[in-house]
């Protein structure tokens, strides 16, 4: 046999050995996958079964639990227990209390000032406005809407009432009013008291008030009725006319 065709014959026998055995390829593969996909379902149904963990004994909150004589699984806190960053030792800022009674002036933290009305100006703005209306008298927006009207801050018993009462009512609410603890801080409860008495000042102003402030906006009269003379004198000289 010549070399040729010896080649030619083994290249056909490669060739049909390939074309038989290809089929089994794919067949092969498929039993390999189902059988990792078999193992992974095992294992994972055998993990399952473990509860070590989860049967272990454990309060959950709300539930019944027999270890207590009353079954209550939430425990009150030991009497006495303070959270942390609410000690509250100054209760007078907290309260505006002194025991029982509303106090009339401001925390030993708090200075009055141009700073602390401008804010409390602001967050009455924010929070006071809806209801309370800008001057304080009672006819908010929503007010306007059918929201019940709440008692105006310029009647005598609220220009009467000292300043904890305010504060008092931020954090506590009173009638259909909510508390507002959760929306203000202490100290910018404290700052809205103080606008609203410098509220109740601007409507009701004392005869010495108007005394003391006479004496200012005279000066000031004073003063805007003799700039306009003094521009007069002065501008011939800056147009360029003879002095």
């Amino acid at each position: 046999m010549k070399l040729g065709a010896f080649l030619k014959a083994c290249t056909r026998m490669k060739s049909r050995r390939c074309r038989i055995n290809t089929p089994a390829q794919p067949r092969l593969r498929l039993q390999l996958f189902a059988a990792i996909f078999v193992g992974g379902v095992c294992s994972l149904a055998l993990s399952g079964c473990r509860q070590d963990m989860h049967n272990q004994p454990k309060f959950i909150p709300l539930r019944q639990n027999d270890f207590y004589a009353d079954q209550r699984a939430s425990r009150d806190p030991v009497p006495g227990a303070i959270a942390r960053g609410q000690l509250k030792e100054d209760t007078y800022f907290y309260t505006g209390k002194r025991g029982v009674i509303l106090g009339n002036d401001l925390p030993a933290g708090i200075t009055f000032s141009k700073d602390l009305l401008r804010r409390g100006q602001e967050r009455y703005r924010i929070y006071c406005t809806p209801c309370h209306s800008e001057l304080g008298e009672g006819r908010g927006m929503i007010v306007q809407r059918g929201y019940q009207q709440p008692p105006s801050f310029h009647d005598e018993r609220l220009r009467n009432a000292p300043l904890g009462h305010f504060f008092d009512v931020a954090s506590n609410g009173f009638g259909a009013m909510p508390d507002y603890s959760a929306q203000i801080k202490p100290a910018d409860r404290w700052a809205i008291a103080a606008y609203i008495r410098a509220l109740q000042l601007s409507q009701h102003p004392a005869e010495d008030d108007l005394k003391a402030a006479a004496p200012a906006n005279d000066r000031v009269a004073t003063e805007s009725k003799e700039k306009p003379k003094t521009m007069s004198l002065s501008q011939p000289a800056r147009e360029g006319g003879q002095p």
